[in-house]
């Protein structure tokens, strides 16, 4: 679309660890330390029985599958994704922690694959393995070229934006934090001293105005800014009016797209001031499939989000969904009736958008153009 228009790619939660990590071609150490569940392969397991026979070790694309494509297709200038897991072979369980995720490094090209040029890390899972397993995560990360947001060798680090040039004068500017409603223990915030992540104990207005100050400091005209949040509970679409207040104020301040993500399924769109709001984007890549439960949410549906914004102005100018289904570990197209119940069930959860369903199998936004105040 060239520099007028500028498309993100969103999604939430990819975690690549546990019982992903062990249909790779480098399975780390399977050892886990849930009450029910002692080995990662039990999920590789689980999924098998759901849907057939995954051909282990599978390659690095196999996670993403159709997500691929559609990225090839779609050619976002920008992908942003919240990595859940540690990247690591470090043994050192967290404690006080009932899950734990970790990839082995050598499985890293099953992250780049997709080349993401953001991966946040402000999530509730990243510290598994302890700060020794963050510092090894960054390296990694480090190492393959791969920005990261939302957590660093110190608070500076954790708090400063991911910043992605796109053309010769727009940059988008991604910051990231996470909240203790999402599960993150406060002893993961970073320090002056010590790695961490850019913790925000709850959705406040101090905390919102303080983050909106971090976001003019650096953001300059023509850049896209992006607050990518780890928030809320598991399951619901409920959405406390203490988190609409806080995404409200973000976009009041200067804040054009506010990233949402923690639960394991879709929860409401929002645009405000023509611009995007997402609640919770759901998981992308896991390991769930065959685990009973909340079934009436669907999380085995998972959304890719191509979202164009006005480079000028930082107004959106369309949103895409991609609907996709996770089978066998892997991303495939969603089938007609189940974009059709997400095409609803968006449609009923969200107030003030119109969700359609689209060329190609895609789910397009509507809304009321310049209905408040604009900056």
């Amino acid at each position: 679309m060239g520099t007028s228009v500028v498309t993100l790619f969103l999604c939430g939660d990819v975690m690549l660890g546990r019982g992903v990590d062990q249909i790779l071609p480098h399975p780390g150490d399977p050892e886990l330390r849930e009450d029910y569940v002692r080995n990662a392969r039990s999920y590789v397991e689980l999924a098998e029985r759901a849907a057939g026979p995954i051909p282990a070790p599978v390659s690095p694309s196999w996670p993403w599958g159709e997500a691929l494509k559609v990225l090839e297709r779609a050619a976002p200038e920008v992908r942003i994704l919240n990595l859940e897991t540690a990247i690591t072979s470090d043994g050192e369980f967290a404690h006080g922690k009932a899950v734990h995720y970790r990839m082995h490094p050598a499985n890293l090209p099953a992250l780049s694959v997709a080349r993401p040029d953001v991966c946040v890390l402000a999530n509730n899972h990243v510290l598994d393995f302890g700060r020794g397993g963050l510092i090894e995560t960054l390296d990694a990360l480090s190492r393959a070229g791969l920005r990261v947001a939302g957590a660093g060798q110190d608070a500076v680090a954790a708090r400063a934006p991911a910043v992605v040039p796109v053309g010769p004068a727009v940059r988008v500017l991604v910051f990231a934090i996470g909240m203790s409603s999402s599960g993150i223990p406060p002893s993961w915030a970073a320090t002056e001293e010590q790695a961490g992540l850019a913790y925000v104990p709850a959705p406040t207005a101090a905390a919102a105005e303080s983050l909106v100050r971090r976001v003019q400091q650096v953001k300059r005209p023509g850049d896209i800014a992006v607050v990518s949040v780890h928030w809320g509970s598991n399951w619901g679409y409920h959405v406390p009016q203490a988190q609409v207040r806080f995404a409200h104020t973000l976009v009041d301040g200067g804040v054009d797209i506010v990233h949402g993500h923690s639960s394991h399924h879709p929860r409401p769109v929002e645009v405000y001031r023509d611009r995007l709001i997402l609640h919770g984007c759901g998981d992308f890549i896991d390991d769930y499939e065959g685990i009973g439960g909340y079934e009436e949410y669907r999380d085995d549906l998972r959304l890719a989000h191509l979202v164009s914004v006005r480079a000028d102005t930082g107004r959106l100018a369309a949103v895409r969904i991609v609907p996709l289904l996770a089978r066998r570990m892997r991303l495939e197209p969603a089938p007609d009736e189940d974009r059709a119940w997400l095409r609803a069930t968006l449609a009923r959860i969200s107030d003030g958008v119109d969700v359609a369903l689209g060329p190609a199998g895609t789910l397009t936004l509507a809304w009321p153009h310049g209905t408040r105040s604009d900056r």
